[in-house]
């Protein structure tokens, strides 16, 4: 997804929703972010927290629109949990969590450009869906290039959610868990993404 200008899209929604607008540059630069441009009507409110976590996510509405159904259509698992497990598990979102990549952006482009195997296998799609026990790691013909000579002294410090687990020794990272729903660490309303679908 072709993002366009970050700080733009940041004064609009909210400086969450990227990392380069968490920054003090970002503050700066804008002063006080009003969020604006959809009103106050609940379905502005609601159109606006599903955009802000489209952005959050980097994807299409068609892509966001499915992950949604598909979380509605589960059986036994609340519709929140579960679309928050379709979002997290896909796999560039998985890497941008490990730390192997600077943001969401460039994750997408290193499983695109075919650089990680799951399990042993070349993965180049960024919404592969990755699950417990997976094994994710950078492929060895890309290991000299130069994004990733340096990936295990950024990763040092990085610290992945409790479901992830990257072995430094080892260079490769597992799914030990599922992630957990902690609404207060998200920068979106869930439940009101949730009720904009179901208009």
């Amino acid at each position: 997804m072709k993002i366009g200008p970050r700080y733009k899209i940041a004064r609009r929604l909210g400086p969450d929703i990227f990392p380069k607008t968490q920054s003090p540059k970002f503050a700066l630069r804008t002063g006080k972010v009003i969020v604006k441009g959809y009103g106050r009507s609940e379905y502005g409110m609601q159109l606006k927290e599903k955009q802000r976590a489209r952005f959050f996510y980097g994807l299409l509405e068609r892509q966001f629109s499915r992950y949604v159904r598909n979380a509605v259509a589960k059986k036994g698992v609340r519709d929140d949990e579960a679309l928050y497990t379709e979002l997290e598990t896909r796999l560039d979102n998985v890497v941008y969590r490990f730390g192997m990549a600077p943001s969401r952006q460039a994750s997408r482009q290193y499983v695109s450009h075919g650089h990680l195997t799951v399990n042993n296998v070349r993965v180049t799609v960024p919404s592969y869906k990755v699950g417990i026990g997976d094994v994710i790691r950078v492929r060895k013909a890309s290991e000299s290039k130069t994004l990733f000579l340096n990936i295990k002294d950024t990763m040092r410090d990085h610290k992945a959610p409790a479901w992830l687990r990257f072995d430094l020794i080892k260079g490769e990272g597992t799914v030990v868990g599922k992630p957990k729903l902690v609404r207060t660490e998200l920068p979106f309303n869930i439940s009101a993404i949730l009720e904009f679908y179901r208009r």
